[in-house]
């Protein structure tokens, strides 16, 4: 999509006023908001992919700094829930549209032609490379403040309560043998506008899940459940909670 320089200013402008941050890089901003589509001739250096890829990290750490100090009773699978709700990609989308950033962020030609199919998507992408334009331009104080001031609503407590998707549930089990899964991405196929991904979740280098989705995001959360379905397949029905650590370590060694 091509913005004339006043189209352009004028966006600036309302994202920053949305913001409560003025760039001093505007074109940090710009890119930030540049959905590939966007940026067909070179979308690695126009677009907002290679800010999300650093702004999913800093989230990530914003967030856990915060939720670590505001709630020094609960325990690391707490935290943990707590962070995984907050950093989802629903809820990223979510807390991006309610702002506003819908109607802001720069799509090219063949994605508005499809209706904007991947505007969840690209929300999410956005928020999080805000938070590496607002980091790599004014600094981590500066991204911490807005991400907090938008995400302080929605900081609570009972999110540590019970887990909130696949992810959070496999990695609790998992920590019980003192396991971290870790994710890998093994496959992009599609054109900007609608991308399908497709990851693996390991466990000690082992593969127990590949999922697919339309984010990488969504890609990991479909492995993570595929590993649980696989973890479930392989779990005595007749279990005592004390006997729960035996159990992970019999589903783990048993799976094909």
């Amino acid at each position: 999509m091509e913005l004339t320089s006043t189209e352009c200013a004028e966006r600036v402008r309302r994202v920053e006023e949305i913001l409560g941050y003025s760039f001093t890089d505007k074109n940090l901003l710009i890119q930030a908001i540049t959905h590939p589509s966007a940026a067909e001739d070179n979308p690695i250096a126009q677009s907002y992919e290679r800010l999300e890829f650093l702004g999913d990290s800093l989230l990530g750490a914003i967030i856990a700094i915060e939720i670590y100090e505001r709630f020094p009773q609960i325990d690391e699978g707490g935290l943990t829930r707590i962070k995984v709700a907050l950093v989802s990609g629903g809820m990223l989308a979510e807390r991006a549209d309610e702002l506003g950033l819908s109607e802001l962020i720069i799509f090219g030609s063949s994605e508005r032609g499809t209706g904007k199919r991947g505007l969840t998507s690209a929300l999410e992408n956005v928020f999080e490379a805000l938070v590496a334009a607002i980091t790599l331009d004014g600094g981590l104080t500066a991204a911490s403040k807005w991400v907090v001031s938008v995400m302080d609503g929605y900081i609570d407590l009972q999110l540590a309560a019970e887990p909130e998707n696949p992810k959070s549930i496999l990695q609790e089990m998992l920590q019980e043998r003192r396991i971290t899964p870790t994710y890998e991405l093994v496959e992009t196929v599609g054109p900007p506008h609608d991308r399908c991904f497709t990851a693996n979740v390991l466990s000690e280098g082992r593969v127990i899940g590949t999922g697919s989705g339309h984010s990488k995001k969504d890609a990991e959360t479909q492995a993570a459940a595929a590993a649980l379905q696989q973890l479930r397949r392989f779990r005595p029905k007749s279990r005592k909670k004390s006997a729960k650590q035996s159990v992970v370590a019999a589903e783990i060694a048993e799976i094909p």
